[in-house]
């Protein structure tokens, strides 16, 4: 059955109207807003609902003459990752209702979320390469914001500020990728811009790519991109420090989402890259990810730095999953992709519980909760036990799929692919490790400093009761939630329909000696944690001078050390400095341009040049060699009109009056703006340095060769004229344009060097005007 295109347009797009209407709702019904937004959100999963069992793209034009269009398709797994936005932001809502009681500036975080949750949803259905990274900048955006909620905290301004260079960047990564794929898809004759028709034709597009040597640069930039929103290595370190932001915020981007769009990306596009390339990249990105994330996550003191730390880990495992070729991968990614999504939003809502009642997130401050939060503990182990993968929870069955597929890929490889099983086996044992240990805030002993905690209000134990409920079903029924949509999820990412077994192992094997080993080291090893810890602890602090954090850090200081010394040379009151550095940036965007379009440069075209052309010309060269050697105003002005009126009339003898016109109404202007100022400038100018000279001199001559290649790039071909080439332009200018005025989108779209040359004369103008009334009493070389 086909899917419905104002089912998934109004899923989509409600959001972000509600988004629009929040602000001004807020002061109507106060703190009460967030209950609008999570009917918001019921509304939209309820429509993604809908859409089970149907599979397709559907399409509305948006630029036809582009070729993109509002293009929305519906598989499995993009509902699995829709369901899974709408639905677990119907729990955020409802739980921040609560949770964020006498906070400011709600209208706006409401907002945020709301147009996040829309994002998150176009992200998932997105079938059209322009409109899915839209959807996936927006994310950035949104989520910006949300994480700089506390504006007037200095910590929340830096983590955001972090997050957005981060993702950001991976986005500036995934726009060139994405174009790659366009230019490749052109080239197979699919459609430039149809993610869907790309994906279907996947073999003709990748050996467009292959022959053009583009397949390596679009695997690597696209998984650049999944990377940084994902936080895998070395680009992890935001994700951590993006816990500033209020626990609703870090449930739902940094754990059940907005960090799943990296891996939903890969999952997507895994039947086009797959191979060994795509496993010896995504594979190993994703192993080296789990590893170092569980054994940071040891590390952590502050219960949501352990949790994001464990995100990063399992987000890892996710990605190395849809890394591995065989079928076990994609099976293993979409499982974990639905059950992480569960026990981990559960989860940071109970760290948001904890630190509500017993004011503070410290872990060694903190145990002994299950008396005051009994409710609350209940809800931890479900979702801890099913984090430490542990059978038989849901967590166990998704990471036992992925041994058996780290495990095929060794027997397969042999070698250094046996490194797959070790580092899973290795990542997993301290994931049992980190998990025991936020288990045992509520089990272990209550600290003599931890005063009274409280049972937490009904209506914040609820969203993460729900969402353990749903860990317990999937952990008792695992067959029948992947029946309703993960086994349509995995076969959307893999080559073939695969069909995913979840049971308990009955017979030994290499997969479930890994887990044997996974579970018997970590509950002998939790015994030693302080031990362990204080000993990662001081590995660590012998690694920080090539910390992420230390890198990022010394990059941006150096950026800004950058910025402050060009911006002492630029910025120096003098017009010759500006107008210098202005044409010299022109200069080397143009060259820049077709140095990246053109073959070579072009000859020049032979052609009889009247006797009257050359000595207008001849006059004109003159009288500019005149201006440069000229001593005083009145003399430099009066050359630089003969050049001008000698311009004037080069276009007459060239059959162009209307330049000529315009030529000579600037020169006839300029001549009376100097009359009138005349008697305000110095009668001659005053002694330059040598230095200002010869640099001067070296962009004049920049200028000038730009501006003569310029025109051999613009002059038509010997064996074509003039008339050929207006027709060119005038047949292509509307279609190819997109516009409906020939002379605009010639103007815009094929002669755009036209327009930015009389920019930048309105630019040298208004700095010169500026200039003279500013700065008139500074002296004579101004």
């Amino acid at each position: 059955m086909e899917p419905a295109l104002w089912v998934l347009a109004v899923a989509i797009g409600l959001p972000f109207v509600a988004a629009a209407l929040t602000p001004l709702l807020s002061r109507v019904v106060g703190e009460r807003v967030g209950y609008f937004g999570a009917a918001v959100a019921t509304v939209s999963f309820g429509l993604v609902l809908t859409q089970v069992g149907t599979e397709g793209t559907v399409a509305t034009p948006w630029i036809p003459s582009h070729d993109v269009a509002l293009r929305f398709h519906v598989d499995g797994l993009a509902l699995l990752f829709g369901l899974l936005a709408s639905g677990i932001g119907v729990l955020i809502f409802a739980y921040a209702a609560t949770y964020m009681h006498g906070m400011p500036d709600l209208g706006r975080f409401y907002m945020a979320l709301l147009a996040f949750m829309g994002s998150i949803l176009g992200v998932a259905f997105a079938a059209d390469l322009v409109v899915l990274f839209l959807f996936w900048e927006l994310t950035s955006v949104t989520s910006f914001v949300l994480i700089g909620y506390h504006t007037e905290d200095a910590s929340s301004r830096y983590s955001a500020r972090m997050a957005m260079v981060i993702t950001v960047g991976g986005g500036l990564c995934l726009l060139v990728g994405l174009l790659v794929l366009a230019v490749a898809a052109e080239l197979a004759g699919v459609g430039a811009f149809d993610l869907a028709a790309i994906l279907e034709n996947g073999d003709a597009v990748r050996a467009v790519m292959e022959e053009n040597g583009l397949f390596v640069p679009a695997l690597v930039l696209v998984t650049v991109a999944a990377a940084a929103k994902s936080a895998q290595v070395p680009l992890y370190f935001w994700l951590p420090g993006a816990m500033v932001a209020p626990t609703p915020v870090s449930a739902f981007l940094h754990s059940a989402t907005m960090v799943k769009v990296g891996v939903y990306a890969l999952g997507r596009v895994r039947p086009l890259f797959h191979g060994p390339e795509w496993t010896a990249l995504v594979a190993t990105l994703g192993m080296l990810t789990m590893a170092v994330g569980a054994i940071l996550a040891v590390l952590a003191s502050d219960i949501k730095e352990l949790l994001a730390y464990s995100t990063a880990s399992h987000l890892g495992l996710m990605i190395a999953a849809f890394g591995f070729q065989t079928h076990y991968g994609p099976e293993a990614g979409a499982f974990h992709l639905f059950n992480h999504a569960l026990f981990k939003a559960a989860l940071f809502l109970v760290a948001g519980i904890v630190a509500h009642e017993a004011g503070s997130r410290q872990i060694d401050e903190l145990g002994g909760l299950r008396r005051g939060l009994p409710v609350t503990a209940a809800i931890t182990a479900v979702a801890t036990l099913s984090m430490a993968g542990l059978p038989p929870f849901s967590g166990f069955y998704s990471k036992e799929i992925l041994f058996e597929a780290a495990w095929e890929t060794a027997q397969a490889g042999g070698g250094l692919a046996w490194l797959y099983p070790a580092t899973a086996v290795f990542a997993s044992i301290f994931t049992v490790l980190y998990s025991l240990r936020f288990l045992w805030l509520f089990l272990g002993e209550k600290p003599g400093e931890l005063g009274t905690v409280h049972r937490a209000p009904f209506l914040l134990v609820a969203p993460p009761a729900v969402l353990a409920v749903g860990v317990a079903f999937v952990s008792l029924l695992p067959d029948t939630a992947i029946g309703f949509i993960v086994d349509d999820a995995a076969s959307a990412a893999a080559l073939e329909p695969v069909e995913i077994n979840a049971k308990i192992p009955t017979k030994l094997s290499g997969p479930v000696a890994m887990s044997i080993v996974t579970i018997g080291a970590g509950f002998a090893a939790f015994p030693y944690y302080s031990e362990i810890r204080a000993v990662l602890t001081r590995i660590h602090g012998a690694t920080r001078q090539v910390h992420p954090v230390t890198v990022y850090n010394g990059v941006l200081g150096a950026t800004d050390r950058t910025s402050t010394a060009v911006s002492a040379h630029v910025h120096t009151g003098q017009i010759r400095t500006y107008v210098w550095w202005l044409l010299a940036s022109t200069c080397a965007l143009a060259v820049a341009g077709y140095a990246s379009t053109a073959t070579g440069l072009p000859t020049p075209t032979s052609a009889e040049t009247p006797v009257a052309m050359i000595l207008v010309l001849g006059v004109a060269v003159l009288a500019a060699i005149a201006v440069s050697i000229a001593e005083s105003h009145v003399t430099g002005v009066l050359t630089l009109g003969i050049l001008g009126f000698m311009v004037a009339i080069f276009y007459i003898l060239a059959s162009g009056p209307d330049l000529a016109l315009t030529q000579l109404v600037v020169e006839t202007l300029l001549l009376l703006i100097f009359l009138l100022v005349i008697e305000e400038l110095p009668a001659f100018y005053g002694e330059l340095e040598r230095g200002k000279v010869v640099r001067d001199a070296a962009l004049s001559v920049l200028v000038g060769a730009t501006a003569f290649v310029s025109v051999l790039y613009a002059a038509p071909a010997a064996d074509s004229g003039l008339t050929e080439t207006a027709e060119k332009y005038v047949s292509a200018a509307v279609p190819e344009g997109g516009g409906t005025n020939v002379v605009n989108v010639i103007l815009t779209d094929f002669r755009a060097f036209d327009t930015l040359g009389e920019s930048i004369v309105i630019v040298i103008a208004a700095l010169s005007v500026l200039v003279l009334l500013t700065m008139r009493d500074r002296g004579e070389t101004q």
